[in-house]
């Protein structure tokens, strides 16, 4: 029920938002390359910069919370080998910082080609598709294996917990579902890159329709037959479940789709805050040689390597800096549950009704007025609450955790 009240949130909002791209009028009205101008040119004020601090915090959070992952199923793959070779019972304690590490620097050396690389985006999609259908399978799988519970309907018994850590971990699976629907937050600069006719916000709409209807029914095909083969101790990741170690080729396969997957991805929710500190800079520093000049070299086995300096700097410490985060705050569930509630209401909720309000010259304390707001309002609690529980969720995690020394 809320993984469906979350799909039709987020999909009533996108329709408000894709009209939005364009003001005042969303069809023949001037274009807004990013969330920030179409905040500027409905609202201004004060909320142009809130907007912009959201937003690229989410996008920074975003990148760190996909180190996180993709380290997580290189750990597996790596932990399948060793229960393979040494046995099921094997500890197989592995330190993710490594494969951290590994993924920066894959991100670094896509940096200067990534506008070469359209079909990377394809390649994700394709792995995403793989990964979630392996994951379903092996999940029906176990579910018609005998000997282990099926779960409850109230999910972890009071008693095997704490009644507030229940709560808390209600509240942090809010925010683990918000995070999943969390892609307004590059809606506007998605819909930039459409071509016209028919009206961009017209084929975003249809895009909306066809991605959120997609991803609900395999959000909502993992989490039943995921519960069905776990039960009350269903993982916060099935592909890193332990009662996965067999067959092994098929569940390593699974997670190197989802590393294939995250590099695209990181990319894509990465491009907008490189392009936000690069237009900032060289608008203050237009004479300076630094920020525009272009070099090349020749590699053995590549060829011309060209690349920007600054941009290579800049992006190249921003991969880095994300990637020291994440080996500092390696914990996948409550990260994301916070990325999830810090995003959701004000980029998928707040910002759309307010742009929808203003673009329609809407009066105060009319129906459709109240009914906007009253939802907003509503969202927000959920997302305060959201927020509270994975809050709770890291500082317990900060009680038993040592820096760089996390291992799975």
């Amino acid at each position: 029920m809320v993984l469906f009240t979350f799909a039709l949130v987020t999909y009533y909002m996108s329709l408000l938002l894709a009209d939005c791209y364009r003001s005042p009028d969303p069809v023949t009205g001037k274009r807004d390359y990013t969330y920030m101008d179409a905040v500027k040119a409905h609202l201004g004020g004060l909320q142009i910069w809130l907007c912009g601090l959201v937003q690229y915090s989410n996008l920074i959070g975003t990148a760190i919370g996909y180190t996180i992952t993709a380290s997580i199923s290189m750990v597996a793959i790596r932990r399948s080998d060793c229960f393979q070779k040494n046995g099921k019972q094997s500890p197989c304690h592995i330190s993710n910082n490594p494969y951290m590490i590994f993924f920066g620097v894959v991100q670094i050396v896509l940096i200067p080609d990534f506008n070469k690389l359209w079909w990377l985006s394809i390649v994700a999609a394709i792995m995403s598709f793989s990964y979630s259908l392996i994951g379903m399978g092996l999940s029906v799988a176990r579910a018609f294996e005998g000997g282990h519970s099926y779960g409850t309907a109230g999910g972890v018994a009071i008693g095997e917990v704490s009644e507030a850590q229940k709560v808390w971990l209600v509240f942090q699976a809010l925010g683990d579902i918000a995070f999943a629907y969390s892609f307004s937050m590059i809606l506007i600069e998605i819909q930039d890159t459409l071509k016209s006719p028919p009206p961009e916000n017209k084929s975003m709409k249809k895009s909306t329709l066809l991605g959120v209807s997609t991803t609900t029914v395999f959000y909502m095909l993992s989490g039943c037959v995921g519960y069905a083969a776990f039960g009350n101790r269903a993982p916060g990741n099935i592909l890193t479940g332990f009662g996965f170690y067999e067959p092994y080729w098929l569940v390593d396969l699974a997670n190197a789709c989802v590393v294939v997957h995250l590099v695209g991805a990181y990319q894509v929710f990465a491009q907008p805050v490189y392009a936000f500190v690069e237009h900032w800079v060289q608008e203050r520093s237009s004479n300076s040689k630094l920020f525009h000049k272009d070099c090349s070299c020749r590699i053995p086995m590549y060829g011309i390597y060209r690349f920007n300096v600054f941009q290579l700097l800049w992006r190249t410490c921003f991969v880095i800096a994300c990637t020291l985060v994440a080996m500092l705050l390696p914990f996948f569930n409550d990260i994301v549950g916070i990325l999830g509630a810090l995003g959701f209401w004000p980029l998928t909720v707040y910002f759309p009704v307010e742009m929808f309000i203003a673009q329609r010259r809407m009066r105060a304390w009319t129906r459709q007025w109240i009914a906007l707001q009253s939802f907003s309002f509503i969202c927000l609690v959920v997302s305060l609450a959201a927020l509270v529980g994975s809050i709770e969720g890291v500082i317990q995690d900060l009680k038993v955790y040592k820096p760089f020394k996390t291992q799975y």
